[in-house]
């Protein structure tokens, strides 16, 4: 697909997808929280091993990565096809679909819906899709309590904090800290209760039982659509989602458009590569599939919220549009070294780590400078494990690339920033051989500075702008030049 001239401006993405500060302002906050930087620390540690002994068990890892890709791609070009096939689909079985184009819309729909059922209270199913339009804090502004029912996302719900993970919204908090908060927060909780998981996962599971046999509307998301049945599909480890999605009388679904796949089969692919990515787990405990309205069993009320909200602006960028092939797996952020050390918050939006680095700018699109989701797609290293860790083989440092590039083009002239005085500084010294050997002479002076330490930590404006963050490596003693001359008896 390709953006040409005439073609309607493509509505952004809003909510939950922009910051207040940039990821700079951000993480320098969050790496001065060192029982941030422990809870992370351990937590990702220990899922990067479990996810590495999971996935070396499957001898063909590579080309089922290679197929998720290719499927992926395959639904994508096809999408507004795949579109109007899981429409006629979802109503052929009883169901009702209803297209949001932002977060304002899809938010205004899911209301109106719950207030015809005469609910006031609804349960959910985790789901990223609803914590990007904001919709709990939207319910909760007209009057409507949604309980979140996975334990995670009840710790962030209770705690009144926001996710920073995808699979584990609450991997900021400690064991002593969900006690905490259950003390304070959870209604009728034993005053004598433990930190020990089984017992706080006990505690969450009887407060919970009560909504779920009460509540007469859920909410969920789904991690995939098929378009040529009009099956939706959860997958998740807790079992909670199951009970949400088959007591309730009503059941709206939030799925962004990107979420479809074209046949039944092709599930065959995902149900392999998420599980071991996400929880590495051979296979998940909670499989969930529904389709439409079956008479006696079930919700009898079924909603679709095909969810827009940006997405069709990310598919128009041809190199970008592969952040749309994301399955939510969280693998990449378990690898990543600035969010084992920032965390999600950093990152403004719900969708953290290097995916939320390149998905949220694209989705909401970058107003200038000063916008917060500017700073993300420099919130990496490019060190590239995120790509060998990503299951569907998006290649998340090429998109980043890609992203500076387009807002270094964006702001083109006027006046030069300090990165542009630089990088013109540097091509003029590379140009000249013989300024390029006076500048060697002068990287020498730094082994003074570091001479205490073995590297940089401190330099001069505008040097410090980096040392803040970051220490130089100490010059070599001998310049490349100089041991070329020593070892080749002077020749060129």
């Amino acid at each position: 697909m390709s953006t040409f001239l005439g073609t309607p401006s493509l509505p952004a993405g809003t909510g939950n997808l922009r910051g207040a500060q940039s990821f700079p302002a951000a993480a320098r906050k969050a790496l001065g929280d060192s029982q941030l930087r422990a809870n992370l620390g351990a937590a990702t540690a220990t899922i990067r091993a479990k996810r590495s002994a999971a996935v070396a068990e499957v001898p063909d890892w590579e080309q089922l990565r290679a197929a998720g890709s290719a499927l992926k791609a395959t639904a994508l070009q096809r999408l507004p096809e795949l579109l109007a096939q899981f429409e006629a689909n979802v109503i052929a079985r009883g169901g009702t679909v209803h297209w949001a184009r932002d977060a304002a819309e899809a938010n205004r729909i899911a209301t109106e819906l719950i207030r015809a059922t005469g609910s006031t209270e609804v349960v959910k199913v985790k789901s990223m899709a609803t914590q990007e339009i904001g919709l709990n804090e939207y319910l909760a502004e007209h009057g409507i309590t949604a309980y979140e029912t996975d334990l995670a996302e009840l710790i962030v719900q209770l705690g009144h904090d926001t996710p920073s993970h995808f699979l584990v919204p609450a991997i900021h908090r400690n064991r002593a800290e969900i006690r905490e908060i259950f003390l304070r927060e959870m209604p009728g909780v034993d005053p004598a209760i433990t930190d020990d998981p089984r017992v706080l996962a006990t505690a969450a599971r009887t407060y919970l039982r009560q909504k779920f046999l009460t509540a007469k509307v859920a909410i969920s998301g789904a991690n995939f659509g098929v378009a040529e049945t009009g099956t939706l599909a959860v997958v998740e480890s807790e079992g909670n989602g199951r009970m949400c999605l088959t007591l309730p009388e009503t059941l709206i679904t939030v799925l962004g458009i990107e979420k479809l796949v074209p046949a039944f089969t092709d599930l065959e692919v995902f149900l392999q590569l998420l599980p071991r990515s996400s929880t590495a787990e051979r296979m998940n405990p909670y499989t969930s599939m529904w389709t439409g309205v079956h008479p006696g069993d079930g919700p009898q009320r079924v909603h679709v919220i095909l969810l827009d909200n940006g997405r069709t602006r990310v598919l128009a960028d041809e190199t970008g549009r592969a952040a749309l092939h994301c399955i939510r797996c969280s693998a990449c952020l378990n690898v990543c070294p600035v969010y084992e050390r920032v965390g999600g918050h950093a990152y403004g939006s719900v969708y953290p780590g290097p995916i939320g680095a390149i998905l949220s700018p694209q989705l909401t699109g970058v107003t200038g400078r000063d916008d917060p989701n500017a700073s993300l797609p420099y919130a990496s290293t490019l060190c590239g494990a995120c790509f060998d860790a990503c299951p569907v083989r998006i290649d998340i440092p090429g998109i980043l690339v890609h992203l500076r590039a387009a807002e270094v083009d964006a702001r083109r002239g006027g006046l030069p920033g300090p990165q542009d005085l630089a990088m013109k500084a540097a091509s003029a010294v590379m140009a000249s051989p013989s300024r390029f050997a006076a500048a060697e002479r002068v990287t020498k002076l730094g082994r003074l500075l570091g001479r205490m330490r073995g590297r940089i930590t401190a330099l001069p404006y505008p040097g410090s702008k980096w040392t803040t963050s970051r220490d130089l490596p100490m010059p070599p003693a001998e310049t490349f030049r100089q041991w070329w001359s020593r070892t080749h008896d002077g020749s060129r």
